[in-house]
């Protein structure tokens, strides 16, 4: 798929995030050329003016202004919520990499997320960082599946990125998400990266907006054994699979003395953030 690429000037890189564990995020990217079938990220058409397809655009934002360190002091900044700051066009513009530059004098909580092992040309900035935690996204050891789903790294590369920063001292988070019911097996993903990770995050698969139908369409073709399953939680509401399997995961974890948290319940959590 042709990506459609342009440079946009931006006045200021940092907002106000309304995410459960975050105060700031920062996303160097408007789009993402990952094309998740499952991204929920792709609301963002109804303020960027793209008419291309979520997935087929990137744009690259400039800013003319260092990042406000006293703003972010004490504070938890993300990388980032609606795009991966490492998809492939940080090999070409950088981004990422200046906005850490400029990140490792701050004494903030960083947290960066990413589906890419770009992270890796990073390694020594990371590790001039404070307080960070780089989480990386893993849903699957299916590769077949994980094609199906998205544009990003292999499992493998994935995988890897994470030996390579738990090697290097770096706090390592495999983010289970999005985790589709029956396919996703979190026992053995934690099984097979147990010694390389620190730490695992849990959220649960939402099906919203345009692209709902899309993911049951292929639950219907690909995983008709499911499709029952599928019905019943997406279509009529039904929350007892994941109240089920979030308890298996809280047993699992905690008999192993696995560190994790749950994000199942992403709604709830940004709502006790808001009213607190």
């Amino acid at each position: 798929m042709k990506i459609v690429e342009k440079e946009v000037l931006v006045k200021n890189l940092v907002t106000k995030s309304n995410l459960p564990a975050s105060d700031y995020v920062i996303n160097p990217y408007i789009g993402c050329p990952h094309g998740c079938r499952y991204c929920y990220a792709c609301f963002m058409k109804r303020f960027t003016n793209h008419s291309e397809e979520w997935g087929s655009f990137i744009d690259i934002k400039r800013w003319d202004k260092q990042i406000n360190k006293k703003k972010l002091q004490g504070k938890s900044v993300f990388l980032s919520s609606v795009t991966d700051c490492y998809n492939q066009y940080e090999k070409k513009y950088q981004s990422t990499r200046k906005i850490l530059e400029q990140l490792v004098s701050i004494d903030c909580e960083l947290n960066i997320s990413t589906k890419s092992d770009l992270i890796l040309r990073d390694i020594d900035l990371l590790k001039q960082c404070k307080n960070l935690k780089v989480s990386v996204s893993i849903n699957t050891l299916d590769e077949q599946f994980r094609k199906d789903m998205d544009h990003a790294g292999s499992i493998s590369e994935r995988l890897n990125a994470l030996q390579e920063l738990h090697k290097n001292g770096i706090y390592s988070v495999l983010f289970m998400s999005p985790i589709f019911p029956e396919i996703t097996d979190f026992r053995e993903i934690i099984e097979y990266s147990k010694d390389y990770v620190d730490e695992y995050w849990f959220e649960n698969l939402n099906l919203r907006g345009s692209y709902k139908q899309d993911i049951l369409s292929y639950i219907k073709n690909s995983y008709p054994q499911f499709m029952e399953l599928y019905c019943d939680v997406y279509l009529k509401g039904n929350m007892q699979y994941w109240h089920d399997l979030s308890a298996e995961i809280e047993r699992y974890c905690n008999d192993r003395s696995i560190k994790h948290i749950n994000y199942f319940y992403h709604k709830e959590l940004v709502q006790a953030k808001q009213n607190a």
